[in-house]
C-alpha cells in the first residue's frame, strides 16, 4: 500500500535514463496522478505512443528502451509525473544541428537545478542522425499533417457513437474504458511526433530574428495561429453573448451560475430552451476539456458542467471589444508586420529568404498541430473517463465508496477484483484516498536524478503571501506572447473557481492547460509560474493576442492578489506597482 515515505505506485529512477524533470510536466500533469489514470492511460496508452513516436522519427531503436514491451517513459515520484529528461536529451544529441542543451531550452524550464547532460558513447549514432535528418526535412517542408486530421475524425466518431453508458453493465463499462487505450496510444504517437519536431521552425525563426538584431520578432511571428484548444473559448464567447442579450438568461446567471442549468430547465422561456440546447451541444463538442485533463480522475467539463458554467459566467460579463476573433485579428496584423519587416531585411539573400519562409510555415503548421494532437488525445481519454465515472456513481450508490473520484485509487489490474468483490477493496481505497490527498500539500522537486527523494524530503507548499514582491519589483520569466498590459493581478489556483477574476484583470496562474483558456479571453494579460517554449500558455495567448509571460518562478506566491502590475510579454517581465 505504501507509507509516509513513498506513494504506493511510485517509480524507481532507472539506469539508462536516470534524470527526470517536472519541466513542461507541470502544465500537462499539474496534480498528483491517480493510480488508475497512471496504470491505464499512462502505462497502457501514452507510454506506448511516446515509445513508437521516437522510433518513427529515428531518435531511438526498440531495443534501446529498458523494457520496450512495458516502457515506463513517465515516472511517478511523490505521486507527481515527471518527463524523461535523459531520454529527450538523446533527441538533441542525435539530431543534426541540435544539442541536449537546445532541447532543454525548447522543452523544459531553464532552472539551475537541472543537471548537465552526461554523454555516453551509445548516444552517438550516425544512423539515427540520418533518420532524424529525414524527419527534419519533412518537418520543414510539409504543409499539412493529415494523420492528425484522421485522428480528429476518429476521436469525434468515438464520441458520436458512444453508447448509452447508463444502460451498460459494469463489465461493459470496464471494457469500454480499456478499449480506448489503443486509440490513446495511436493518437499520442502522432502527438509526440509533432511535438518532437515543433521546435525546428520556431528555433529557426529565433535565429533569424537574432541575426537581424530584433529578437522580439520571433515572438510576434508566432501570434494569431489558430489552434483547436482555443475553440472552446470561441464557443463560450458565443454563449456569453446569448446570455447578455437575454434578460431570462442573465437573471439565471445572476442568481447562481452553478445552478443556471437547473433554473433554466424549469423555465418555459424560448431563450432558456435555446441556451440549454446550445450548451448541450457545447458539452458534446468540447466537454472532454477540463483541468488536469490527462488524468481519468479529474472531472472534465462534461463530467462537471459547473466548471464550464463558471468560465461562462466570466465570459458573459466581458465587453464585446474583447471578442476572441477581434483580438486574434490584431495578433494576425502584428504577425504580418513582423513578417514584412523580416522579408524586407532578407530581400537581398534568396537562400535566407527561402529558409525564413520554410521556418515560418513549419512553425505555424506544427504549433497548431501540437494543439490539435492534444485535443485528439483528451477526447479519447474522456471516453474512458465517462465510462468509469458511470461505474463510480454506481459504487457510490451501493455504498462502496463515498465519492466518485475515490474509484481512481485502484489500479487497472484491480478493476476486475473490484467488480467481483467490491467490499474487499473498500478499506484499501479509503486508506489510499486519505494518503493521496496529502500529496497535494507537497511541492514536487524539480529534478530527480538517480536518487528518488522520500515524500518527507519534499518541500511543503508555501502559503500564499509568505514572501511578497514589493512595489517596484520586476519579476523575470520567458517572453510568451508579445505586447504590454497593466491591470489588477488576480491569483487563480483552480480554473473551476475563478472567483475574483474580472474582465481586464491580469490572470496569474500556477500553470495553464486548455481548461484555463476561457479565463484568458477576458484577461488583460497572463502570467504563469511554469512553462517553456511552445507551452500551452504561450500558444493560446498568441492566438488570442494577449501579453503573456511564463516561467515566472512562484508568481502566484510572490505577486499579491489585487496588486497593480504591468506585464511585458515581449521582454518577459512583470513589474509590480
Amino acid at each position: 500500500m505504501g507509507s509516509d515515505e513513498v506513494w504506493f505506485c511510485d517509480s524507481t529512477a532507472g539506469e539508462r535514463f536516470p534524470a527526470w524533470t517536472r519541466g513542461n510536466a507541470a502544465d500537462v500533469f499539474p496534480e498528483p496522478f491517480s493510480p488508475l489514470g497512471l496504470s491505464l492511460v499512462i502505462r497502457q496508452g501514452m507510454c506506448l505512443g511516446l515509445r513508437d513516436a521516437y522510433i518513427a522519427i529515428g531518435a531511438l531503436d526498440w531495443d534501446e528502451y529498458e523494457d520496450p514491451h512495458r516502457p515506463e517513459l513517465w515516472k511517478s515520484f511523490g505521486g507527481y509525473l515527471y518527463n524523461p529528461l535523459s531520454m529527450t536529451r538523446i533527441l538533441g544529441a542525435r539530431m543534426p544541428g541540435a544539442s541536449p542543451e537546445l532541447i532543454d531550452r525548447a522543452f523544459f524550464d531553464e532552472r539551475d537545478e537541472v543537471p548537465p547532460y552526461e554523454h555516453q558513447d551509445w548516444h552517438d549514432s550516425p544512423r539515427h542522425a540520418d533518420k532524424l535528418a529525414a524527419s527534419m526535412q519533412w518537418a520543414m517542408s510539409t504543409t499539412s499533417l493529415p494523420d492528425l486530421d484522421a485522428d480528429r475524425e476518429l476521436a469525434r466518431t468515438l464520441r458520436d457513437t458512444r453508447p448509452d453508458l447508463g444502460a451498460l453493465t459494469d463489465s461493459a463499462l470496464h471494457a469500454r474504458a480499456r478499449a480506448m487505450m489503443p486509440y490513446v496510444a495511436q493518437t499520442f504517437e502522432n502527438a509526440m511526433i509533432v511535438s518532437a519536431l515543433a521546435s525546428l521552425g520556431t528555433g529557426a525563426l529565433g535565429a533569424i530574428s537574432d541575426e537581424i538584431g530584433d529578437p522580439t520578432l520571433a515572438i510576434r511571428l508566432l501570434a494569431g495561429i489558430e489552434v483547436d484548444s482555443a475553440a472552446p473559448a470561441h464557443a463560450l464567447w458565443s454563449l456569453g453573448r446569448l446570455i447578455r442579450r437575454s434578460p431570462e438568461l442573465t437573471a439565471a446567471f445572476d442568481a447562481d451560475p452553478g445552478r443556471a442549468l437547473e433554473i433554466l430547465g424549469a423555465s418555459n422561456d424560448r431563450d432558456a430552451r435555446d441556451f440549454l440546447e446550445r450548451f448541450a451541444s457545447f458539452l458534446h463538442d468540447h466537454g472532454s476539456r477540463g483541468p488536469n485533463e490527462y488524468d481519468l480522475r479529474a472531472p472534465s467539463w462534461e463530467a462537471n458542467p459547473k466548471a464550464a458554467l463558471a468560465a461562462l459566467d466570466l465570459m458573459r460579463r466581458t465587453d464585446d471589444s474583447q471578442a476572441p476573433a477581434l483580438r486574434a485579428g490584431v495578433a494576425l496584423a502584428e504577425r504580418d508586420r513582423a513578417a514584412t519587416q523580416i522579408r524586407s531585411s532578407l530581400a537581398g539573400s534568396p537562400d535566407a529568404s527561402a529558409t525564413f519562409e520554410a521556418a515560418l510555415k513549419s512553425a505555424q503548421v506544427f504549433l497548431a498541430g501540437r494543439e490539435r494532437a492534444k485535443t485528439n488525445v483528451v477526447r479519447v481519454i474522456n471516453e474512458a473517463r465517462m465510462a468509469l465515472y458511470e461505474y463510480a456513481r454506481r459504487l457510490v450508490e451501493r455504498g462502496v465508496i463515498d465519492e466518485v473520484e475515490q474509484l481512481f485509487m485502484v489500479t487497472e489490474d484491480e478493476l476486475d477484483e473490484l467488480r467481483a468483490d467490491p467490499w474487499s477493496l473498500k478499506e484499501t481505497i479509503a486508506s489510499r484516498w486519505s494518503q493521496y490527498r496529502t500529496l497535494f500539500d507537497y511541492e514536487p522537486v524539480f529534478v530527480v536524478n538517480r536518487r528518488v527523494p522520500a515524500i518527507s524530503e519534499m518541500k511543503p507548499r508555501a502559503k500564499r503571501g509568505q514572501a511578497r514582491a514589493g512595489a517596484g519589483s520586476v519579476l523575470s520569466g520567458a517572453a510568451g506572447s508579445g505586447g504590454r498590459a497593466t491591470g489588477r493581478a488576480r491569483i487563480v489556483l483552480d480554473p473551476t473557481d475563478p472567483s475574483g477574476l474580472e474582465p481586464g484583470d491580469v490572470l496569474v496562474a500556477p500553470q495553464t492547460d486548455p481548461a484555463w483558456v476561457p479565463l484568458m479571453v477576458p484577461a488583460a494579460a497572463v502570467v504563469v509560474n511554469t512553462g517553456a517554449q511552445g507551452s500551452h500558455a504561450m500558444i493560446v495567448s498568441r492566438e488570442l493576442g494577449i501579453p503573456c509571460v511564463v516561467s515566472v518562478a512562484d508568481a502566484t506566491g510572490l505577486i499579491v492578489d489585487g496588486a497593480i502590475v504591468t506585464v511585458d510579454g515581449t521582454e518577459g517581465t512583470v513589474t509590480v506597482h
